[in-house]
């Protein structure tokens, strides 16, 4: 019997890389000997992979997802669900679905016409389709996983065969979804193999080199700079960050991944609970010091439903045994807002052991960024914009973790692991002369400053139109100087600004968006994108009724027509957002 090789796991290999170089493998090896492939399905056996995706997240797991299916022995395909019109999904045997979840529990941008079509009174029925679905969320959010889980159970209603159960990912994926990827396609392994198709040419090896999100590279900051004036209630800062000698490459439109590192005083209020001085070794891991692990290892904000349960049996007269209760979840999350381990941990009158407290935490996870620069502007460089959170609550002050660490806890030879997230579908328009519209208010300036720079170093002609959005104009007009000169020169063709404390009414982005809504609507008529980057859960939302709103009145269309038409903007990659 030939055995196929793999790459061991103690090799000078990224997971990523590993799983690339085995699928490659699998597939020069896969002819070899019938033998060698028995338990396998055939060779030529086709898998689609869907992903819906907002951060890229879901589209790198179904890439990985991919890899490992080539070592199993399928021919996998991977697609975004905004393709699913062009994809044979009825005759499609073999299906997994990653996606992750938006907002207030919505479909990712990318996947919402997908939603439609599988909701749809009169959606195609998937009786010969097995499938499985991995759902990505955040526990902190309320609707935790709710589109891959609606996802899931529609397709089991349409008459689709479940393979394997669905998995939930918090945002420590990596282990969920490593089991999630080898028991799915198994449980697709065991299924009868389908009509074999055309073979195609054995897989190329796609090992990725340099630095990535397993592996980030340590940049220097060579700006810091603060872009509101005294008086603002803001502070926004503006960060350049050197790339030289990364080999990372990013477009407009993609986000920088930053890992930060824990507030030293909260790391040192921990301690103190723990009876440690810091040196002792982490269990776990005992050649990393304690303090080290807790400085950059540990989400020491967000607690998991293990330590919560564990505090709720460690202090039994406190609010968390009633509020762990699944008809408390919103009081829950009400209680643990602005409160971190220190707070949690106080509550027992038993002292805490760092083996017990250790097991409990999750993982410090990145933060990403959207770039606010262009490339061809600033070779070597990627810029920030960032907003420091900084706020009293519980009788302590309080710290975003990892904008506090950037504002506050770098030196100038503090390295600042980074990696590029690539964006999928928040890209400047392809023809250089189509207008663009961009409604970017507070930091979601960021991606538009880079837009504007990227037309700007390559001539487009495209009209472009920009709304800012902030509460004092004199204290907080982001990038005004450069923005002023963009207008003047007239690469800026239209500003609309919305200054909300300037006077008695509040105004904001989507007012001047109706009060400007015939114009808007002509430059849509004229092919204009538009483009959104900020809140999901209040502007995003707030701004999408505005175009609703503006396609009815200037458009002379209905509430359905409005919300078809905008569906068409999806399509076409006309309507993009960036939201958080």
């Amino acid at each position: 019997m030939q055995q196929i090789p793999t790459v061991p796991e103690n090799s000078p290999f990224s997971p990523d890389q590993r799983a690339w170089i085995n699928g490659y493998l699998a597939g020069l090896f896969s002819t070899g000997s019938a033998a060698s492939i028995s338990s396998a399905p055939d060779p030529e056996t086709p898998l689609l992979i869907l992903f819906g995706s907002q951060t890229g997240t879901a589209e790198a797991l179904a890439r990985k997802t991919a890899a490992l299916a080539r070592s199993k022995g399928f021919q996998p395909t991977v697609s975004c669900t905004d393709q699913f019109q062009k994809l044979p999904l009825q005759d499609t045997q073999n299906l997994l679905l990653l996606t992750s979840t938006y907002g207030d529990g919505e479909p990712p941008d990318n996947a919402a016409g997908f939603w439609s079509f599988l909701s749809r009174p009169d959606a195609p029925r998937f009786e010969g389709l097995r499938y499985s679905v991995l759902a990505l969320g955040d526990r902190n959010y309320p609707e935790f996983c709710k589109f891959g889980i609606a996802c899931d159970l529609r397709l089991a209603e349409l008459g689709a065969q479940r393979s394997h159960p669905r998995a939930e990912c918090d945002v420590d994926y990596e282990q969920t979804s490593k089991q999630w990827m080898a028991a799915a396609l198994d449980s697709l392994r065991l299924a009868e193999p389908p009509p074999s198709v055309p073979a195609a040419e054995p897989p190329k090896a796609q090992v990725s080199q340099g630095f990535s999100r397993a592996q980030p590279f340590p940049a220097t900051v060579l700006q810091n700079r603060l872009l509101n004036t005294p008086g603002s209630q803001r502070e926004v800062r503006h960060y350049e960050i050197l790339l030289e000698g990364s080999g990372l490459e990013y477009e407009v439109g993609d986000a920088l991944g930053v890992f930060p590192s824990n507030c030293h005083d909260l790391v040192s209020d921990l301690l103190g609970l723990l009876g440690c001085d810091g040196e002792e070794p982490t269990p776990g891991q005992e050649s990393v010091p304690l303090r080290l692990s807790l400085l950059r290892t540990f989400d020491l904000v967000k607690p998991t439903a293990e330590l919560l349960t564990l505090l709720a049996e460690r202090a039994p007269g406190s609010a968390l045994p009633e509020l762990l209760a699944p008809e408390h979840n919103s009081r829950l999350r009400d209680y643990l807002s602005g409160r971190d381990l220190r707070d949690l941990l106080s509550l027992s009158e038993t002292r805490w052991s760092a083996e017990t407290l250790i097991p409990v935490l999750k993982k410090l996870q990145p933060r990403l960024y959207s770039i606010s620069s262009s490339p061809k502007a600033h070779p070597g460089q990627v810029h920030l914009t960032v907003a420091a959170v900084r706020y009293e609550a519980h009788g302590r002050p309080r710290k975003g973790v990892c904008s506090t660490f950037l504002a506050d806890r770098l030196s100038p030879d503090t390295p600042v692991p980074v990696f590029v997230q690539t964006s999928h579908g928040f890209r400047v328009p392809a023809d250089p002369a189509a207008p663009m519209i961009m409604v970017g208010p507070g930091t979601g300036i960021a991606p538009f400053r880079a837009f504007l720079e990227e037309r700007e170093a390559i001539g487009a002609s495209g009209r472009n139109w920009l709304f800012f959005g902030a509460q004092h104009r004199a204290q907080d007009f982001l990038y005004e100087a450069q923005i002023a000169d963009w207008k003047s020169r007239g690469h800026l063709e239209r500003l609309s600004l919305a200054f909300s404390r300037d006077q008695a009414e509040k105004v904001y982005v989507q007012d001047r968006m109706l009060e400007e809504g015939a114009e808007l609507w002509a430059w849509l008529q004229e092919g204009a994108h538009f483009y959104v980057c900020g809140d999901a859960s209040r502007m995003a939302r707030d701004v999408d009724t505005a175009l609703q709103k503006v396609i009815q009145i200037h458009g002379s269309r209905s509430a359905e027509e409005a919300a078809e038409f905008l569906q068409e903007l999806r399509n076409q990659k006309r309507y993009q957002r960036d939201v958080y």
